[in-house]
């Protein structure tokens, strides 16, 4: 009987396979093996992240806190997911000791994934639109991946695709894999963190999580571990604007596109993405990018240190809840996420003359939150 040899191609999801090894050479397994002791090996090494309680005194029994996931390695929150993905791919035989790596991102999840290709040996390519900030095109080449450059944010997907198929490597795939990629009911996830750092304070179980969306996993995982464990807090997922995740909570509707991509760079998309969960959301709010921007700059205020964008629309729709329950007479805890370093937005958000350039005028929310966090008084802007 003859025996059928069949390589499988790894950028269709499937094994990157054994075509052309001998049967009884398994060195393509142990180096699996060894990749993923490595991949584990780096997590022990690394502390978790920090959880800032915010010194806010006219807001009487609130307590806000901040889990700042920019001190990780490569910078940003996306550093766990990198980990997860590539893992993922890893233990499902899809990635082997010559795959190409690919991802579709528009900057820090790819930085993060460049630097567990370099710990492993594999190249390296991120597709991501031509305006992501130069500082972390710059990250991804220094941890020696490339960027292949896009126009439009819709445009990433195909182009991933493509370039795995062409370089017989393996799609990552943040988008589709985001939800599934991390263990949300233990492994240390962003949810258990926070949860097992809040113990010993005032209120130990969250009123409420804010949490924006990019893939829609973290706050998947966040979701399903607060009914997992049965907690009675609840998450609320902020969205930015041209962003259509937060039309499809409205409305249930998949096929949803937007025509414009999110000025916020990291979150909000054009699609309604596999790992988005609106079915785990409490309550959603939709933030005006000036309302980002200006959150970011009355935060980075605060804290004397920069935070990015996508961290100010989590911290606008932080500050707007913690002023409903104060209306309400109410007290408790609200965590949310710091999700990267400020200091990569020099040359966009931070600038007088690119924001210009863009349309963002974000002065009136950073005054509106700055008072907000010194007096405990909400002003509503007109728009």
């Amino acid at each position: 009987m003859n025996i059928r040899k069949a390589e499988k191609s790894a950028s269709t999801g499937r094994c990157f396979g054994y075509a052309g090894i001998d049967p009884g050479d398994d060195s393509a397994r142990r180096w699996v093996r060894d990749a993923i002791a490595l991949l584990n090996r780096d997590a022990h090494r690394s502390a978790d992240t920090h959880l800032i309680r915010l010194s806010l005194p006219a807001l009487k029994g609130i307590d806000i806190y901040l889990k700042d996931e920019s001190t990780h390695p490569t910078g940003s929150l996306k550093h766990r997911l990198a980990r997860s993905l590539i893992l993922y791919g890893l233990c499902n035989g899809h990635i082997g000791p010559r795959t190409t790596l690919v991802e579709a991102s528009s900057g820090s999840t790819a930085v993060s994934e460049a630097y567990f290709a370099r710990q492993l040996g594999l190249d390296f390519v991120a597709v991501m639109t031509a305006t992501t900030s130069a500082s972390k095109i710059d990250a991804v080449e220094r941890f020696g991946g490339r960027c292949h450059l896009v126009d439009h944010a819709s445009q990433v997907y195909d182009a991933a695709r493509q370039i795995a198929d062409d370089t017989g490597g393996y799609y990552l795939d943040q988008f589709t894999y985001a939800e599934r990629a991390t263990d949300w009911r233990s492994n240390n996830n962003i949810a258990e963190s926070i949860f097992t750092q809040m113990a010993e304070e005032p209120h130990p179980v969250p009123r409420w999580i804010v949490m924006s969306a990019g893939t829609g996993g973290t706050s998947a995982t966040i979701g399903r571990f607060i009914r997992y464990r049965g907690y009675d807090s609840r998450l609320c997922v902020v969205d930015p604007e041209n962003s259509v995740f937060y039309d499809n909570y409205l409305s249930d509707d998949c096929a949803l596109t937007g025509k414009k991509g999110s000025a916020i760079e990291g979150i909000g998309r054009p699609r309604v993405e596999p790992s988005f969960l609106p079915c785990v959301i409490d309550h959603m709010i939709q933030v005006p990018d000036n309302a980002s921007v200006g959150a970011m700059m009355a935060l980075s205020d605060h804290l004397f240190r920069r935070v990015g964008a996508s961290t100010g629309t989590n911290f606008y729709g932080l500050c707007w809840i913690a002023a409903q329950m104060q209306a309400q007479d109410q007290s408790g805890s609200i965590v949310s996420v710091i999700c990267d370093d400020g200091n990569r937005y020099a040359n966009s958000y931070y600038d007088p003359d690119w924001r210009a350039a863009q349309n963002i005028h974000p002065l009136p929310y950073r005054d509106q939150i700055s008072a907000f966090l010194k007096d405990g008084i909400w002003e509503e802007l007109a728009t």
